[in-house]
């Protein structure tokens, strides 16, 4: 009618939408990827039985019983048995514990000293960064599985008298496969404060007076730890497969200390009669490697800012 004003509708307060933290997006964009959620609970299940294991199947690693040798799967022992007789499965779990243990500790040392050594290189100009990256270049262009072996054959009979078998062993292996894994990382981490110490924010920083130490710690190095991480991931199949490698050259740890590189080693002359023996700890191996190498692929995704899923 005339002479009234129109009414229009109250607009109603749209709801906020919901903010994730960056924690929950990542999350989000990992579960994203099927593959990597299938693998992190395969991965979870495998480490959960090695450490749990041995509390239920309390057979002893080295129980050896002459009747039973070079037998197959069966309830008594349900991955077969050795050509001692030794139960294969309480081997398995007490092996894989060394393997997955070998693998993260080789992991943090060369996470360590890349991470170390890249930031170094990326805050200093100069001779500083060239000396480092000519350190680099040098390990990167060195044979590795020569280098191992020499300095297996120099060093482990020395460790071995100072901390004992296992563990003088392990550390050998730890700081020989993580001395030769620190190099990509610290290429990455470099090139990383390259990019990242021209950002806004950085030089936001540097103009309220922050020092240089600050600029690292609170503004540069937290954002390089996506990509450090997924190189980390890649660095654990690495140095499971270099360990399972030197233990099945004969190199790795003792005889009486099952790794599954070392049971692989010791089925090599009973492949025609009991595959079993290598197929177990080879699909250990394998499912290990592969699993960690699809979650490295997942937070790939998941830590990329610029990857829309």
């Amino acid at each position: 009618m005339a002479g009234l004003t129109p009414e229009f509708p109250i607009a109603r307060e749209l709801p906020k939408a919901r903010q994730l933290s960056p924690a929950r997006e990542a999350w989000r964009r990992f579960c994203r990827h099927k593959m990597a959620v299938a693998s992190l609970v395969v991965l979870v299940c495998m480490v959960l039985l090695v450490v749990l294991g041995p509390l239920v199947w309390k057979l002893a690693i080295n129980d050896i019983d002459f009747t039973a040798r070079l037998k197959s799967p069966s309830a008594a022992h349900p991955l077969g048995t050795d050509d001692l007789g030794q139960d294969l499965f309480a081997r398995m779990l007490y092996g894989g514990r060394i393997s997955l243990a070998v693998g993260l500790a080789a992991m943090a040392m060369a996470l360590v000293v890349g991470v170390s050594i890249g930031a170094i290189a990326g805050v200093a100009r100069g001779r500083v960064d060239a000396a480092l990256m000519w350190l680099t270049d040098l390990f990167l262009s060195l044979p590795q599985l020569p280098l191992l072996l020499l300095l297996i054959y120099l060093f482990r009979d020395r460790l071995k008298s100072v901390f004992g078998p296992e563990v003088g062993v392990f550390i050998l292996i730890v700081i020989v496969i993580g001395g030769f894994r620190w190099m990509p990382v610290a290429r990455l981490v470099r090139a990383q404060f390259f990019s990242l110490r021209e950002k806004e924010y950085v030089e936001a920083a540097r103009a309220l007076g922050a020092s240089t130490l600050r600029q690292v710690v609170r503004h540069i190095l937290p954002n390089t730890l996506g990509p450090v991480i997924v190189a980390g991931t890649i660095d654990v199949a690495a140095a499971i497969i270099a360990e399972s490698t030197l233990s099945f050259l004969g190199l790795g740890f003792p005889p009486d200390i099952p790794t599954w590189g070392r049971i692989l080693f010791d089925s090599k002359d009973y492949l025609d009669i009991a595959p079993h023996w290598a197929m177990f700890p080879g699909t250990a191996i394998f499912l290990a490697v592969l699993t960690i190498n699809f979650i490295g692929d997942g937070l790939r995704d998941a830590l990329d800012p610029r990857k829309v899923l």
